[in-house]
């Protein structure tokens, strides 16, 4: 749900990348932060263990443009992909307003996927929420490593709906703004539905 602030004409939005241990979550966001111009972003927070996975998530605020005069401001987060941080998953998805589901391309990830989307599921209805209902995009990532499943597989298992999907490769940048885009356009379109 996202929130207005009248007195500074800002409308904020939520969304979030989800999906297994090392997917990519982190990786998108911080390319995101690269390359976007610094008038345009906020500071980001990123929370990490030697290991250089999440822990709790990245949070990187990034300005889109005007609806009917108020700025919409975009804040990203990651969950952690590690299943024993569910709990921190649970409080990150409070008040999405969009999900990106990131999947790990490769075949010894498959399993992973599966229990991360269907973990998704379980977490948003605990919040009141349904993927199905949800702006919604999946980004299957790590295209150029070796031994991965084919985008046709892949689609079959993690979107039978056919929501937007997009092919990646986070850390050269690949598929990465074209996946915030169209989560960002279904974010706004549900924005000015409600409007």
């Amino acid at each position: 749900m996202s929130f207005i602030n009248y007195s500074s004409r800002e409308i904020n939005c939520k969304l979030v990348y989800y999906g297994p241990g090392l997917c990519g979550k982190t990786t998108n966001l911080q390319y995101i932060y690269d390359k976007t111009r610094p008038a345009a972003k906020g500071k980001m927070i990123s929370l990490a263990t030697e290991t250089e996975r999440t822990l709790f998530f990245d949070f990187l605020p990034l300005s889109l443009g005007e609806i009917r005069g108020f700025k919409t401001r975009f804040h990203l987060y990651t969950v952690p992909g590690q299943v024993f941080y569910d709990a921190s998953r649970k409080l990150i998805l409070k008040g999405v307003d969009g999900v990106c589901f990131v999947a790990d391309s490769q075949l010894a990830r498959w399993d992973a996927n599966i229990e991360s989307l269907d973990n998704l599921r379980i977490n948003l209805k605990e919040q009141g929420y349904e993927l199905d209902k949800l702006p919604y995009v999946v980004q299957y990532n790590k295209r150029d490593l070796p031994e991965v499943a084919s985008v046709e597989d892949l689609a079959k298992e993690l979107n039978p709906t056919g929501v937007p999907s997009f092919e990646a490769v986070a850390p050269e940048g690949t598929g990465v703004f074209d996946t915030l885009k169209a989560l960002a356009k279904q974010v706004l379109a549900e924005l000015k539905k409600s409007s």
